[in-house]
């Protein structure tokens, strides 16, 4: 989908971060926007940031709890009767939950599933008709470098990330040759507030408290802005790119897990932040 000029993108997880940006950027495309978040005052802030960039594109915002199918399925008929038509839908919103899986109680791990893996498969399945009336359309949805490795006290987080790998890429398999076009995103460490807003029992370093760890996320980790990001998911789109790897870091664990897939396995699973990392991100060692 080279251009995006007149064409209708609905976005979930849009009130900040990654889906705010893609809001934004594809603005700039000249693309109507469909965005849906259950923070419906962040939801607004970013409607009014759309309608100071472009007041020539369409944008409507829905209230959506992606982990609801009926909602989901709600957003998308509302999308299609507010802009006649719907050629993107970016299943983008996410949560984190910071916990051992033999701690983690069944409630969190269903409440981050919901959004994480489910959410994908709703948005996925119930734009798709739609999609499939258009000449050309694209389905995206965000995995993580944690669909690549894992981390130890990630596991709810990578469980998901993984699903929505397996589950994207098998979608694009079955939907080649049609022109339905599918991307699976997997951002590195990204400016947001996901690690601030997560669910936080104990990190795999024990020394390491929620208000530490959002600190070492953002100074240490998160190398990539939402902007940044943003523009890599759309190049990713107009070039209908399968995989779309968001951030240096991205690259270079993609590469290490492939060339080291035990060795590197290995170090991901360090339990104690290494000196450097909490020094970068001033935190006592």
């Amino acid at each position: 989908m080279k251009n995006l000029k007149n064409k209708v993108a609905a976005i979930t997880g849009a009130a900040s971060g990654i889906g705010r940006a893609l809001a934004l950027n594809l603005t700039d495309e000249g693309c109507h926007v469909a965005i849906s978040d259950i923070n419906e005052a962040g939801l607004q802030e970013t409607a009014e940031m759309v309608r100071a960039r472009n007041k020539y594109v369409g944008i409507s915002t829905h209230k959506v709890n992606t982990a609801d199918r009926n909602q989901v399925k709600q957003y998308a008929d509302d999308v299609v009767k507010a802009h006649g038509a719907v050629h993107i839908i970016i299943n983008n919103a996410g949560v984190v939950l910071v916990e051992t899986l033999e701690d983690s109680s069944y409630e969190d791990f269903e409440w981050l599933m919901g959004i994480n893996l489910w959410g994908v498969v709703y948005g996925s399945k119930e734009f798709l008709p739609y999609l499939k009336k258009q000449d050309a359309a694209h389905i995206v949805n965000i995995s993580s470098v944690n669909g690549i490795f894992t981390n130890p006290n990630n596991g709810p987080y990578c469980t998901a990330k993984f699903a929505v790998r397996g589950f994207t890429e098998t979608l694009a398999q079955e939907l080649a040759g049609t022109h339905v076009k599918v991307s699976c995103v997997h951002p590195g460490g990204i400016k947001t507030s996901i690690a601030a807003n997560a669910r936080f029992y104990k990190a795999s370093d024990t020394s390491i408290k929620k208000e530490d760890a959002a600190a070492l996320f953002t100074l240490a980790i998160a190398g990539t802005t939402a902007d940044k990001a943003a523009k890599i998911i759309i190049a990713g789109i107009k070039k209908d790119k399968l995989r779309i790897l968001v951030g240096p870091d991205a690259h270079v664990m993609d590469w290490m897990k492939r060339l080291f897939p035990v060795g590197f396995q290995k170090i991901a699973g360090r339990k104690t932040a290494p000196k450097w990392l909490k020094k970068r991100a001033g935190l006592k060692s």
